[in-house]
């Protein structure tokens, strides 16, 4: 076993990243390659970068460094492997580059710098693949790319227009998922609400069925695998409303992830964002009528160039209204690459600073009324960690690591994994604690 040859593996950047990063491992395991988990055991080093913003771009650069440091034989690939000459000015003894999504190109420039050992044989990797994730939940992506361009983004430069997969190929993946003993599969992509727009929603076949490519279809097959299916992503687009009644039925858990960015009309525009606030909040109100209990979940970013006061205050007022159950948020900074460099009026570093602290404190209250109203109520929650007779487990309003958590502290005989009903005792702003019943 010894003599094969190692590959050790750095996966930094979003899920979709990790994503890519699983794929890569699992051709890597498949072709006979053993995965090691320190640079002094690897023969080289692949490592999956992000480029979307200057600090993730950093990072990369970083890891990239380190790697070469500690090994010496590295190979680079994901979105800032896109712009292979950042790459090579920083780094110009690096093996390879190759950009975002490929795994073909990636794997050419393994074999050419650490042949591979023999003929890939299945029995090689594990049923759905090898996994960064624990074993009981799993990423999902089902398209590559975006349509959109908004200003603050590099993406559709980096991973190109919307690609969707086959949906065929990705409901035999989730079926693979589902008999590896995953327990909840999150739905990723670039723009998840678009999912077969750029196919004409054409009809697809699953298990010799005919099923059309399209969100509503999609999430229809996924219920019935009888898992937990989080959807991720999701533009507020009226084809979104067909998936509510799914989440009020029980079918797929009821939590949407729509990353917003803001409220303000003008600087949506100035975004090139696909919506406004007003519509936005009457969809909202649309969905809570349909499910009461569905959990959103957002991003926003303030201090965009042109953001003024008045603009924040309405953006403010967004986060009043909309009652958003779990919020992110970041302070703008530019892009290499990004339209928005160049729109006047930058906002002042110190002023986002302020806004940003602010716009958390608003939220922080809103996310902690959400959590202390459900104080009492029982919840079925899946358990992530486990140890010391505790536990920390999601309720299907909290994705893995970006939502809060439910702490058990009689979690003596659980293990990751499991689904347990707890009863809620108490809460913070952003975590709740449950007692097992």
């Amino acid at each position: 076993m010894s003599s094969l040859p190692k590959v050790g593996f750095v996966s930094l950047g979003c899920p979709k990243n990790a994503y890519d990063s699983e794929r890569i491992l699992t051709q890597l395991r498949a072709e006979g390659y053993l995965i090691v988990p320190t640079y002094q055991d690897a023969d080289l080093v692949l490592v999956n970068t992000c480029g979307f913003i200057d600090a993730a771009v950093e990072e990369s650069l970083d890891a990239i460094g380190e790697a070469l440091r500690e090994n010496g034989r590295v190979i680079v690939t994901g979105c800032l492997g896109a712009r292979e000459s950042v790459v090579k000015g920083a780094h110009p003894n690096v093996l390879a580059v190759t950009g975002p999504h490929a795994t073909e190109a990636v794997m050419h420039a393994v074999h050419e710098h650490l042949p591979k050992p023999h003929d890939p044989y299945a029995d090689l990797i594990p049923p759905g693949g090898l996994k960064l994730t624990p074993r009981h939940y799993a990423y999902l992506k089902i398209s590559e790319g975006c349509n959109h361009r908004c200003t603050f983004c590099i993406i559709p430069s980096l991973r190109g227009d919307l690609v969707s997969r086959p949906i065929g190929d990705v409901l035999k993946e989730a079926e693979a998922l589902v008999k590896a003993g995953v327990k909840e599969i999150l739905v990723i992509s670039q723009d998840t609400s678009a999912y077969g727009v750029d196919l004409k929603y054409r009809t697809g076949f699953y298990n010799g069925r005919p099923v059309k490519t399209r969100l509503l279809e999609l999430v229809q097959e996924l219920a019935r695998l009888g898992i937990w299916v989080r959807l991720h992503y999701v533009y507020p687009y009226p084809s979104v409303d067909d998936v509510i009644p799914l989440m009020a039925e029980g079918k797929v858990l009821p939590y949407l992830d729509v990353p917003f960015q803001h409220a303000s009309h003008r600087i949506l525009k100035a975004m090139k964002r696909p919506a406004h606030a007003e519509n936005v909040l009457r969809r909202i109100e649309k969905w809570r009528e349909i499910c009461p209990d569905i959990a959103i979940r957002s991003t926003f970013i303030v201090g965009f160039p042109g953001e003024t006061e008045e603009d924040f205050d309405e953006l403010l007022d967004f986060l009043e209204a909309a009652q958003l159950d779990r919020v992110g948020a970041f302070a703008y900074s530019p892009v290499e690459g990004a339209q928005a460099n160049v729109l006047p009026d930058p906002v002042d570093e110190d002023i986002q600073q302020d806004r940003l602290a602010r716009f958390m404190d608003v939220q922080a209250d809103v996310s902690a009324a959400k959590l202390r109203a459900k104080i009492g109520r029982q919840l079925t929650v899946l358990v992530d960690e486990t140890g010391g007779g505790r536990a920390v487990a999601r309720s299907y309003a909290d994705a893995p690591e970006i939502d809060g958590v439910v702490h058990i502290a009689q979690g003596k005989g659980l293990k990751p994994g499991d689904f347990v009903k707890v009863k809620i005792t108490r809460s913070d702003d952003y975590d709740l604690w449950g007692k097992p019943l």
